[in-house]
This record gives C-alpha cells, sequence and structure tokens, in this order.
C-alpha cells in the first residue's frame, strides 16, 4: 500500500565531537569487524537527557560514554573497557548501559563507576546487547544482536523485572534486534530489525509475546532501522541508518515526516529533547555530529523523565 509522501523536515547541527575527543590513528578489534577496516574516530550512539538537560551519548569503540551540555560542550563522564551502545536513565539517577562486550551495566555519573546489573543469561554470556527501554513499572527490556543477521537469525529480546538479577527471554530467532521500546499501552513492544529493514510487533500474552508481526516494512540505506522512540500520542518514531533520515510514523504505521540529515547518512539514534519535548537529537555516526530539528509532535517521556516530574 502507497502513502502519500511524508513532509520534509531539515536539521542542523547541537554539537560535534571536538578534535580532542576523537581518536584519529588508534585501534581496536570493535573498528577492525564492526567496521570491515573502516577507522572510527568516533561512533555515537545511545542519546538520553539528564532531568538538568544534559545529553549523554555512547562512543562505541573507544569505551566511553559522554555528557554534552546544553550549550554543545562535550565531556567524557566514563571511560572503560567496553563497547556501550544504549543509554537509559533510571529514576535514581543511575544511568542503564547496553553494553555489547559486558551486558547490562549501570554508571554512577558523577564519579563515573560502573555496576555489572545483568551479565549473562542462564549461565551463557550475550551475544551482543544493543539497546535497552523501560517500562512505567521499571521493568526493562533489552536486544542482544550480536552478529546476528539474515544468515543467522539468533538476535534475542530480553526482559529484567524490576529489581530482578535473571533475566527473561521474551524472542529468539531475530535478524539483528536493535532499539526498542513499549507502545503507550505497554501490552506491546515494538523492535527494531536492522538487517531485516523492519520493525517488528511483539504483543504481550501472559508472560511471554505471541503472534509476533511486522509493524513497518522499510527499505533503502546500508543497514536498517536503529534507534527508535514513541511520541505523546503513540506514534513511532525511527532513525535509519544509512539513509540519512529519521521517520515519524503515525501510531496506525503512517508516513506523516522525515527528518533528513544535514551531515551524514548514518542516523543511528535519537532523543526528544527542548522545554516542550519537539526538538529532535539525532546520532550521526559517522560524522560524529548530534542534529537537532524541530518537529510538530513532542516525544513521550520517559520512565525516568516521568518519575523526575519533567512536563515538556
Amino acid at each position: 500500500m502507497l502513502f502519500a509522501p511524508p513532509q520534509d523536515i531539515a536539521t542542523e547541527v547541537f554539537a560535534r565531537v571536538p578534535a580532542s575527543l576523537r581518536k584519529p590513528k588508534a585501534d581496536n578489534e570493535f573498528n577492525r569487524v564492526q567496521f570491515a577496516g573502516h577507522h572510527a574516530e568516533s561512533f555515537l550512539e545511545g542519546p538520553v537527557f539528564d532531568r538538568a538537560g544534559n545529553l549523554y551519548v555512547v562512543d562505541i569503540p573507544w569505551g566511553r560514554i559522554l555528557r554534552v551540555t546544553p550549550g554543545g560542550e562535550f565531556g567524557v563522564v566514563a571511560e572503560y573497557d567496553g563497547w556501550p551502545n544504549g543509554l537509559k536513565f533510571h529514576p535514581d539517577g543511575r544511568l542503564f548501559v547496553a553494553d555489547y562486550r559486558h551486558g547490562i551495566l549501570s554508571v554512577d555519573v558523577d564519579s563515573g563507576r560502573i555496576t555489572p546489573v545483568c551479565t549473562h543469561y542462564r549461565l551463557e554470556r550475550f551475544h551482543g546487547v544493543n539497546d535497552l527501554s523501560f517500562a512505567s513499572n521499571g521493568d526493562l527490556y533489552f536486544t542482544d544482536q550480536g552478529q546476528s543477521g539474515l544468515h543467522d537469525p539468533s538476535g534475542r529480546v530480553f526482559r529484567l523485572r524490576a529489581g530482578e538479577t535473571e533475566a527473561q527471554l521474551l524472542l529468539g530467532g531475530i535478524p539483528s534486534p536493535n532499539g526498542l521500546v513499549p507502545n503507550l499501552e505497554e501490552n506491546k513492544l515494538y523492535v527494531a530489525v536492522t538487517r531485516a529493514n523492519a520493525v517488528w510487533r511483539l504483543p504481550f500474552v501472559g508472560e511471554g509475546v505471541s503472534k509476533v508481526g511486522v509493524f513497518l516494512q522499510l527499505s533503502g540505506g546500508h543497514a536498517g532501522p536503529d534507534g527508535i522512540a514513541l511520541d505523546a500520542a503513540g506514534g513511532l518514531v525511527v532513525a535509519h541508518a544509512g539513509l540519512g533520515a529519521v521517520w515519524i510514523f503515525s501510531e496506525m504505521g503512517e508516513p506523516l515526516y522525515r527528518v533528513r540529515s544535514c551531515t551524514g547518512h548514518l542516523t543511528t539514534n535519537i532523543a526528544f529533547g527542548g522545554p516542550d519535548g519537539k526538538s529532535l537529537y539525532i546520532t550521526e555516526s559517522h560524522t560524529g555530529t548530534v542534529l537537532v530539528a524541530r518537529v510538530p509532535v513532542a516525544g513521550r517521556p520517559t520512565f525516568a523523565q516521568a518519575a523526575w516530574g519533567v512536563r515538556w
């Protein structure tokens, strides 16, 4: 089925990783494998805001969590022997991290101290966790992507109940699960499936899921959907890696807006911010840039923001 062309929205540069924090000559295993030999001076992902309006992002290959002030100044919060990917705040102030190497961690943003939260499932290490999302009751959902794809659909989605330490497997057999978010009613989960260039819908039934289906089928880009978020009306916002765009869909899956990158094409992840929640911040990972655009929809406050009393 065809839809009317979505309305175009322009972006501008909010902040760029400064030369002092880039690594133009250093090398590591993540660069060699994940980027097929291409050297990434930085690779930004996982944007999330704290209650003071600071933006936190990860720099995956170099094991860094960075903080960007409202004025666009970068600083290092933590640097360690991991590959952090997704970030989300808990209302108690801890920053939760989906780390490809170590599993689910938490970070004290004042001291930079790293604490393991969930590092394995039934005695085995995760393949490589990618992103995470909190439900309103504090349950944590996360994806275990590893090197999965159409050739090896072994990716998984887990749930970690609030207050527990052992994860529950919700779904396996996924070709590269990535960003994820519950819907407004929290009776289903949306999951970006990067190598299938799709977003899946996982309806909850009892303690598991059933009748899993495709909510969105995308095309183009060199990868597929990466980070996703929900707007206040229940629409889905999708960062399309390799296409230089972020799509904003209605709750029914109709394409409403296309937010175009003003720099590179590797639009990997998104976070809503600003005083009214209608500023969309986008990590463009190829150039180490955070973009911003004014959009007609407001973001749904995250678990932490709702608990903090943040109102757009």
